[in-house]
């Protein structure tokens, strides 16, 4: 495994890397030594129909292990409604049942996605890119517009995307905070609608 896939895989993971120890016994070169991250795991695996993808975690999620899991969050209730998802606030049955797999852009968790920085996004699109590449999930969607736009396409309007990830096509839709209050749920569930029906398609 090469060092970029293993940092994909820490970091997708859950995890940072640490400074080794100075432990000098037979057998612990070549050690990796990590450390729980204040994040969400990725949520992923081979024959996604969908791949979700957030901006990144909030320190709510991250602490309570579930993306979007704010109340006032309109992830869950749109994705539910359009017959998405099946199970509220449920990663775990999400990728089991309904074939639904979450990652983020950014894994650092923050009060507020404008803490990030453009780098953060590039380095987290590319990360991306790379797990669909991986898996080839029929559809990443990416739950955020604006962080698809600082990360990767500036002119990216919401909907299906021109360009594809290998064998997978990109969606883009808005994000779903309570914070962003021009958008509605019935929006949102129509997003989601949309989705489904490409993962049905591809």
């Amino acid at each position: 495994m090469g060092a970029e896939q293993q940092r994909d895989l820490i970091e997708g993971g859950g995890f940072v890397g640490i400074d080794a120890p100075k432990i000098n016994t037979p057998g612990s070169a070549g050690h990796v030594w990590i450390e729980r991250a204040r994040t969400l795991p990725d949520r992923a695996g081979p024959q996604l129909r969908v791949l979700l993808c957030g901006l990144n975690p909030s320190l709510y999620a991250a602490d309570v292990g579930v993306g979007f899991a704010r109340p006032g969050n309109r992830f869950w209730p749109a994705a539910l409604t359009s017959g998405l998802l099946t199970v509220d606030r449920d990663p775990r049955h999400a990728l089991d049942a309904d074939g639904i797999g979450m990652t983020d852009l950014v894994k650092r968790a923050t009060a507020r996605a404008d803490e990030l920085s453009r780098n953060e996004y590039v380095t987290g699109a590319a990360r991306v890119a790379r797990l669909c590449h991986l898996l080839e999930p029929r559809v990443l969607c990416v739950v955020g517009l604006t962080g698809w736009r600082i990360g990767v396409d500036k002119h990216a309007a919401t909907g299906q995307q021109p360009e594809s990830i290998g064998r997978t096509l990109v969606y883009v839709m808005p994000n779903p905070s309570g914070l962003n209050a021009h958008v509605t749920v019935d929006d949102l569930t129509e997003h989601f609608r949309i989705v489904g029906a490409l993962a049905d398609e591809a």
